[in-house]
């Protein structure tokens, strides 16, 4: 792809739009950023900013670049997109430049924690990678290193794969799907259509591992499954022992601190996936020892009067929240809410039943969640997350466990699920 001489436009000036912007700099390419922000914090050089960005403002481009958080079917997009010869997203312009291997992970769930795996897992056995995309470093900020790495472990939001068009993972891995991002996509179909992409110029000689029983198309690569319910899997696990067709490779009870259904899937996968990318088996356990998972993903905060409390903010979606619920054992209160996505929460109420003793909800969705859940369980519903820490301290038992796992996003009251989650440990830690 030659972008010499060409105008490239950029929509958003954030992380990912600013590396596109110095790649496309790099090749040669007149680069324009265009962010409906009426002032660009962060300048970048050489690169024509234009700040109050509206669809009046669409100016003609050889190329267009959008960025992930730049709705891709909105007025926006599509005013800039009539007057570009192509549209196109930062990982498609990355993998323009990238002669590596690429390992693309997504799922509703789970992607972050399988991405740190795969790195892992694929360093250990003396290979560069970095993990990259959605997670970590923006993939045109990858490519323009010195030197570039042998292999990506790149996370991939349905928001990228909504502009691929070349993009073509070596192994693509499909953890799971629900229901998520309704206030973006139409329909659930529009959500599912978006991942599905991650596929879509696969070959045979590629490889797909995907979670046993999904109810995927047929694939072009070769399909890898794995699984916690079916022996049928190529990889298994009850939880502990990962299996590889009958045979233990690792034990995640000794010297890694994952634990759960959830992240057993997610381990199998990233094994899969980096043994694919040419990584050795004794490197997996290698890798593997003394990993934690990412925060804000059932990070245990505190211990008091016997109480555990888990901060699980990343759980954004109904998904996420079921998993969680379904790696507890201990007597169970559940601090849920944020902001309303239009998801259908009916599907967890046979679940609280049987796991959990109180709920208590807060943000814009508190009220209307907890006259859902209220059928099922004991709800209370106050204003904020401050209020929320001491009402699920009032309702907890010792032995039990306080689970902030919101099933939700956060923008209601917060700037990303960091945030709420950084503030319900700072809350938690003030308990006295």
């Amino acid at each position: 792809m030659t972008l010499s001489g060409k105008r490239v436009n950029i929509l958003g000036a954030g992380s990912s739009g600013r590396a596109a912007a110095a790649l496309a700099l790099r090749e040669g390419a007149d680069v324009h950023v265009f962010d409906g922000r009426e002032s660009i914090d962060v300048p970048v050089e050489g690169a024509t900013l234009h700040p109050g960005t509206t669809p009046e403002s669409a100016e003609p481009g050889d190329l267009l670049v959008v960025s992930p958080g730049v709705p891709t079917f909105g007025k926006l997009v599509a005013a800039f997109s009539r007057v570009a010869g192509e549209t196109i997203g930062e990982i498609e312009l990355a993998s323009r430049y990238y002669e590596g291997r690429i390992i693309a992970i997504t799922g509703t769930n789970g992607k972050t924690t399988t991405t740190e795996l795969v790195e892992r897992v694929v360093k250990a056995s003396g290979f560069t990678t970095v993990a990259c995309g959605n997670y970590g470093t923006p993939v045109c900020e990858v490519v323009m290193r010195d030197p570039v790495p042998e292999v990506l472990s790149l996370e991939a939001s349905s928001f990228q794969l909504e502009t691929v068009a070349s993009f073509r993972p070596d192994v693509a891995v499909w953890l799971n799907f629900a229901p998520d991002h309704m206030d973006r996509y139409e329909t659930v179909e529009d959500y599912r259509a978006a991942k599905l992409r991650i596929f879509e110029n696969q070959r045979a000689g590629d490889l797909a591992v995907v979670r046993h029983g999904e109810p995927l198309p047929e694939l072009a690569a070769e399909v890898v499954t794995f699984s916690t319910e079916s022996g049928d899997a190529d990889w298994f696990s009850d939880g502990r022992r990962i299996l590889h067709r009958g045979e233990e490779i690792l034990d995640l009870h000794e010297g890694t601190h994952l634990r759960g259904m959830h992240n057993a899937e997610n381990a199998m996968a990233a094994i899969a996936a980096g043994l694919a990318a040419g990584a050795d088996r004794d490197a997996v356990v290698r890798a593997f020892h003394g990993y934690a998972p990412p925060r804000h993903r059932c990070e245990l905060v505190r211990t008091l009067d016997g109480v555990e409390w888990l901060n699980d903010s990343k759980a954004t979606n109904l998904h996420a929240l079921e998993s969680a619920l379904r790696s507890q054992d201990r007597p169970l209160v559940l601090i849920a809410g944020g902001k309303e996505k239009g998801l259908d929460y009916t599907p967890l109420l046979p679940m609280l039943r049987e796991r959990v003793q109180a709920v208590v909800t807060f943000g814009q969705i508190g009220a209307a969640l907890a006259e859902t859940l209220g059928s099922a369980v004991s709800t209370e519903c106050v204003p904020t997350l401050a209020d929320a820490v001491p009402a699920a301290r009032g309702r907890a038992v010792r032995g039990g466990t306080v689970l902030f796992s919101p099933g939700t996003s956060s923008f209601d009251q917060f700037g990303g699920y960091e945030e709420r989650g950084d503030t319900f440990c700072r809350l938690v830690k003030e308990l006295l």
